[in-house]
């Protein structure tokens, strides 16, 4: 009988025949050789899989390419065209083969799952410091959040934790409780060490009057300073939710590496979509640094697009949202901090000068205070300094969101198929032919829907809010209209 042959290889065939045997094989001898050509075939079955799954990938790789090349036809580029990596929050990372242009994110040295383990035990870093920015009234979740009762108070997932709580949870590993450090306003301090009993009393800055972000962090650049002059800071506000701790805990460590080398950093958070209430961060080219293989130089700050721009944005890969999260050294920043706006840099430090004596300190922050200039970091310095080449960016996968309004926190619910989201009690709900938006039964009274879909309905004991979600970002802008009809105090 013939040798059979598949797939290019030869088999023996199944049953052998010998003239002087004149009989059949025995069973066991049979036995082993439908094994082993079952053991053969097997083998050739994986081959065939493997090269399936390497024509599959190569034509992955063909369409990104495809799509990058789509996507930039016609616009000016600098070459650094990479296709987006998957949001972490609507699907897996996509596999990468040779031929396809090299991804913005490599798996960091400093992680998890990478060959070298981090070499700090619970992932702590020396010298680095956090520091949380808790200001802002979150005036578009309102009325669940008021003036004395802001967002970041809030556990508006009903884990049992607010959101400054949870931020305390995140960065605990990375600096332990003497590290971290909060600024709040003074009306919001008992409420912060209330609900963060292990935050020491010396990493507690009271502002008398908000003065936005760059004011909060300055402050805390300029005591940290006096205190270690090598310290590196992070700041991360206070009301942000992340998922994926430990591509979070990856990003800032390689974002301290890249801020030893004199620059300031932020982390680039992927786009799942094409927001128009965010900012967005233009990628520059690799800075090499063996212990930061994801850090990139910011080619430009970008401000909040329309759609089209939005679009435009993701289409080139080029582009992180900007979630206000900076990395730098305390003295870095001030340098920074005095070339870009002086006034602002040495009312700070005469302040922080006198931060040890409270006697002293309380003369400061009424007299000098008032004065400083109100301004974000990002128009402050990070995007001057971006222009002279002094900013750099961790595009980062973890998931994130700013909870900015009740359109995004209805994302964050769970909910069934075209139903509402429900924060609170769902007993208290009641609806009929109601499909997506989002109800909070705070008041204990029954809401009933009949009908009515993509709606947002807050129900406090002292004020009833009704919008659609489309329109949940103009909050902001109802309660201005309530505070100049004599509302101020359900504010």
């Amino acid at each position: 009988m013939s040798s059979q042959t598949t797939n290019g290889n030869s088999y023996p065939p199944l049953i052998h025949t010998n003239s002087s045997q004149n009989g059949a094989l025995s069973v066991e001898f049979m036995f082993k050789e439908i094994m082993a050509n079952m053991q053969r075939s097997q083998e050739s079955i994986a081959e065939l899989r493997a090269e399936c799954a390497d024509l599959r990938n190569s034509n992955s790789a063909l369409e990104r390419q495809l799509r990058e090349s789509l996507g930039q036809s016609g616009a000016k580029t600098t070459g650094l065209g990479t296709p987006t990596p998957g949001s972490p929050q609507l699907r897996a990372k996509s596999p990468f083969t040779p031929s396809a242009p090299a991804p913005i994110y490599v798996p960091s040295p400093l992680g998890d799952h990478s060959l070298s383990a981090y070499p700090f035990p619970n992932r702590e870093i020396p010298g680095f410091w956090s520091v949380v920015p808790a200001g802002g009234a979150g005036t578009r979740l309102w009325p669940l959040s008021r003036q004395n009762v802001p967002k970041f108070f809030l556990d508006l997932t009903l884990k049992g934790r607010s959101l400054i709580q949870s931020t305390w949870d995140r960065l605990l590993p990375l600096t332990g409780p003497s590290r971290l450090m909060v600024v709040t306003g003074r009306v919001h301090s008992k409420g912060v060490q209330e609900q963060l009993p292990d935050l020491l009393h010396t990493n507690l800055l009271a502002e008398p009057s908000p003065k936005e972000s760059m004011a909060a962090i300055g402050l805390a650049a300029a005591v940290l300073a006096l205190r270690d002059p090598e310290a590196i800071i992070g700041s991360f506000a206070a009301d942000h939710m992340i998922s994926g701790d430990d591509a979070f805990l990856s990003a800032v460590s390689e974002a301290v590496t890249t801020a030893k080398e004199g620059l300031l950093v932020t982390i680039g958070i992927a786009p799942s979509h094409p927001a128009t209430g965010f900012g967005y961060i233009r990628l520059g080219e690799k800075l090499g640094l063996e212990a930061a293989p994801n850090a990139r130089k910011v080619s430009q700050f970008k401000e909040k697009p329309d759609s089209r721009t939005a679009a435009a944005y993701l289409a080139t890969g080029n582009y992180r949202w900007n979630g206000g999260m900076f990395v730098v050294k305390a003295t870095t920043l001030l340098e920074m901090l005095s070339e870009y706006c002086p006034e602002l840099h040495d009312g700070l430090q005469q302040i922080a000068s006198k931060w040890d004596d409270p006697v002293l300190r309380e003369k400061a922050l009424d007299e000098v205070w008032p004065t400083l200039e109100k301004i974000a970091i990002d128009n402050a310095v990070a995007e001057p300094a971006a222009l002279a080449g002094r900013v750099a960016v961790i595009p980062a996968t973890f998931g994130w969101d700013d909870v900015g309004d009740f359109g995004s926190l209805a994302d964050l619910l769970p909910a069934e198929a075209n139903q509402p989201r429900i924060l609170g009690d769902q007993g208290l709900v009641v609806t009929e032919q109601v499909a997506g938006g989002i109800i909070v039964p705070a008041s204990g009274r029954l809401i009933a829907c009949l009908g009515v879909d993509d709606l947002v309905i807050v129900d406090s004991a002292d004020a009833l809010l009704v919008t659609t979600r489309a329109r949940s970002q103009e909050v902001k802008r109802l309660v201005g209209k309530c505070k100049d009809s004599g509302w101020k105090s359900l504010l």
